[in-house]
């Protein structure tokens, strides 16, 4: 009997030890479950839930499993959950990739990947020419009274160029003329036909070939290598010069000492797109009207994130190679998408419309997600009342609560006041637009509302974990969503769509541009040059006859072949100029004009 005691008391210890896993089950929107999603998406295991990765396919698999479990009819691929789609997650050095010198009658190959790097946003071509060096890479005799390029002729030539700024100041007056896209458009604008740009010394940021790449980036139309310092100062020391001599001799003096060199390059580049597969995850909720239920509210949120970070990954800490949990971004929309899909599948008798739960992939690469699904809906885009979006809805401070898209219809603002039964407070914006998924459907010109609590020092870092999120503010945040949500499924009448005054420049527009073209670009689209996805009514865009999905390949004169080159020239306008704009319209060139307006 001691030894069976015995045995029992320790079962109940070891037992009581073990960690206990629990499982809430409630159709009301509660604080616990919310923690439940969010804490599974933004754990260790799922590596940052970056689109076309393991871990965003497990985040996938975790939402369609709950769809399921919740009783959601599948509205993807082949009666699943799942709507695939495919998009380039990255590039790689292909097969054909040659960089042989020729210097003092000596002929040397270049180790790719090793020594040098073609990058992606290379062209691939065949080159046999001269190199010539030129400093910081940075033309701006107006504005800086500094121009590497003055007196030097690159015209069908390799420049080689350092990296960042001559100005070693904290002001760092010449900030936009040092980034990587600006010098690659300088060079192409000076006739370059190459350029290789120079990695830091060992042992400062920016040492590593892979610190150029930037997989968002699109071509260049020139080609593009990075070269290892090491190796590109065997290079200058076999001419006579010192790297290191003629850096510190620029930032000194602030004056360029670019020079010519007596060699040959033959060059030969290939990049090969890598495509990766991921997918939306949609459930549908149908309604009981034998009339409303052809028409759908769709609710969404976005689940991937950025991965592991890393350089070109949109990681405020590119430096940390770690799980980018994404707790707040956007483990909590989606969280909230869940409860509510939960919340109104125990009431769905009570539903006139139906509602389309919808969770987007590919939102950090550019709305590849949302911008897939507009174009293959579930429903017809004309029997789609509202998009709802949630994003980031788990940080609310001081009932602070940010709802966007107020302007998108004439009843929203003062639904959204009616229903706010928790006195949040509440920061309404009119503008549909927006870094978020809800702007793919409005360019289709259909209402749409955007929740979220702000932004927090842990965005796009590491540090943005589930025990950070405030369950309480996402609570009231999520349950309001619903209220909203129910109106607009049981009205008879659909809300009336208006085009919103614009509070933010759209996504195209420079940061540190004084101007403002007033478009959007389309970040899904794989063409040279622009492509655009919408406007803003009454922008210079609209004025000068902009069209969506026209693909914008001149501005002011000059080539754009992509997104970079034309934020970079953007920045060179001041309010008023009149610019000239080329764009390709079903494969037709039309000139428009366009007079730049101050930037909101």
């Amino acid at each position: 009997m001691k030894s069976i005691h015995y045995l029992f008391v320790l079962a109940i210890i070891i037992i009581s030890c073990s960690p206990t896993v629990h499982e809430f089950i409630s159709n009301e929107i509660t604080q616990e479950e919310l923690r439940q999603h969010i804490r599974f998406l933004a754990s260790d295991e799922l590596k940052g839930r970056r689109a076309g990765d393991p871990g965003n396919t497990e985040a996938a698999k975790y939402i369609a499993q709950k769809f399921q479990e919740y009783g959601l009819t599948p509205a993807g691929d082949d009666k699943t959950y799942y709507q695939n789609f495919s998009f380039v997650s990255a590039t790689k050095v292909g097969e054909r990739n040659k960089l042989a010198i020729t210097m003092n009658g000596n002929s040397f190959d270049l180790s790719v990947s090793e020594q040098y790097k073609p990058l992606s946003f290379s062209i691939d071509t065949s080159l046999s020419t001269q190199l010539v060096f030129v400093g910081f890479g940075i033309s701006a005799p107006e504005s800086l009274n500094y121009d590497d390029y003055k007196g030097i002729d690159v015209k069908n030539k390799i420049v080689m160029v350092l990296r960042y700024s001559p100005d070693t100041s904290s002001s760092d007056r010449f900030e936009k003329y040092s980034s990587l896209m600006a010098k690659l458009f300088t060079a192409r604008d000076k006739g370059a036909s190459g350029i290789i740009l120079v990695t830091m010394p060992p042992g400062m940021r920016g040492e590593s070939l892979t610190s150029f790449e930037d997989p968002r980036a699109g071509t260049s139309g020139i080609a593009v290598l990075g070269m290892k310092w090491s190796v590109a100062d065997s290079l200058l020391r076999m001419a006579g010069k010192n790297l290191d001599d003629i850096k510190y001799q620029i930032e000194t003096t602030l004056a360029p000492a670019s020079f010519e060199l007596s060699t040959t390059i033959d060059l030969q580049t290939q990049i090969v797109k890598v495509y990766a597969k991921t997918a939306n995850v949609i459930g549908l909720l149908p309604g009981s009207d034998s009339t409303l239920k052809d028409e759908t509210l769709i609710i969404g949120a976005h689940f991937d994130h950025i991965g592991m970070g890393g350089e070109g990954s949109g990681s405020l800490k590119p430096d940390t190679i770690a799980p980018h949990h994404g707790a707040d971004d956007n483990a909590s929309g989606t969280a909230g998408l869940l409860e509510i899909a939960q919340y109104f599948s125990s009431q769905r008798a009570l539903l006139k419309r139906s509602i389309l739960f919808v969770a987007f992939t590919g939102e950090e690469l550019g709305v590849l997600g949302s911008d897939y699904y507009v174009k293959h809906p579930f429903y017809p885009l004309e029997k789609t009342i509202t998009m709802i979006n949630m994003d980031m809805i788990g940080r609310m401070k001081d009932s602070i609560l940010v709802v966007e898209g107020m302007g998108t219809s004439p009843k929203f603002e003062e639904m959204v006041k009616r229903f706010n039964s928790d006195s949040l407070v509440l920061t309404l914006k009119p503008d549909g637009f927006g870094p978020s998924d809800q702007a793919s459907f409005y360019k289709k010109d259909l209402p749409v509302m955007f929740f979220f609590t702000n932004l927090h020092s842990d965005y796009h870092k590491p540090s943005d974990t589930w025990d950070k999120i405030n369950y309480s503010g996402e609570q009231k945040v999520v349950q309001l969503a619903s209220r909203i949500i129910k109106e607009l499924a049981n009205e008879n009448e659909r809300p009336v769509f208006t085009k919103a005054a614009s509070t933010m420049p759209m996504g195209g527009d420079r940061q540190g541009a004084r101007v403002s073209l007033g478009i959007i670009p389309d970040f899904a689209g794989d063409t040279p040059g622009m492509k655009i996805s919408g406007f803003r009514p009454g922008s210079p865009a609209e004025k000068a006859g902009l069209k969506a999905d026209d693909v914008i390949i001149k501005f002011g004169g000059k080539d754009i072949k992509n997104i970079y080159d034309f934020t970079h020239l953007l920045g060179i306008f001041k309010p008023g100029d009149e610019v000239e704009i080329v764009v390709n319209r079903d494969n037709k060139e039309i000139i428009l004009k366009a007079i730049l307006e101050t930037k909101k």
